[in-house]
């Protein structure tokens, strides 16, 4: 059985109870998700996935590549690229197709491969993402980006701030005129924001309510025991 939707394109694909998205190769202007095929494995192998499957507590079959589509900052049409978790890749799906639709402003959204897996380099030059193997920053416990759980949206704008000793730390480190969220600027997500609504509404919680620190662009999904 396959459903769809005027553009842009989504077919999906009810087999055996689990949703999986289809398109065909040629489709273009499309949101569709797709497994990891192997071109697309030597391009993050040893990047943002760990140089193997041995090694990492995620297999590739657990994982999805999601195409969208997005206005960038300049009101410009662009293709975005994403690998998550396939068990929530339907749910991303829908979240980047609301805010397509909306014409929601991303700057830009490329896999964390093209800055070397580096996460730094991905936030600093304001890069949404969602799957990267990585530790915590300044721990040895995975973050949920592991395992393709966790979207970062436009982190430029949107910075992870820890507050301790009275020193203040803004990651990424071109990002401290926007650790202040009293202000308003453009691209600021709060609970008034669309991201943060369409998110919440796919059962994501939001980094800025976190108590502790804030982390104003992650968004992550926690998986039901």
């Amino acid at each position: 059985m396959f459903l769809s939707v005027k553009q842009p394109i989504l077919f999906i694909l009810i087999a055996a109870g689990v949703f999986f998205p289809f398109v065909s190769e040629a489709a273009e202007n499309a949101f569709f998700i797709r497994p990891i095929k192997e071109d697309l494995k030597q391009k993050i192998i040893g990047i943002s996935f760990p140089k193997s499957e041995e090694e990492a507590k995620i297999s590739y079959d657990d994982l999805a590549y999601i195409h969208v589509l997005h206005y960038d900052f300049n009101g410009q049409i662009r293709d975005g690229h994403l690998i998550c978790n396939k068990k929530i890749a339907p749910k991303i799906a829908a979240v980047f197709q609301e805010l397509y639709e909306n014409a929601y402003p991303i700057e830009k959204i490329r896999l964390i491969d093209e800055y070397g897996g580096n996460d730094s380099e991905s936030m600093k030059d304001n890069n949404t993402s969602c799957f990267n193997y990585r530790k915590i920053a300044g721990t040895n416990k995975l973050s949920n980006h592991s395992f393709g759980l966790a979207v970062d949206i436009n982190p430029l704008y949107n910075p992870y701030v820890k507050t301790t000793r009275n020193k203040t730390i803004v990651s990424p480190d071109n990002a401290a005129v926007y650790a202040d969220r009293t202000k308003n600027f453009d691209h600021k997500i709060d609970q008034n924001d669309l991201a943060y609504r369409v998110f919440t509404k796919h059962g994501f919680i939001w980094g800025g309510d976190w108590i502790n620190v804030k982390d104003y662009q992650h968004f992550e999904f926690i998986e039901k025991k």
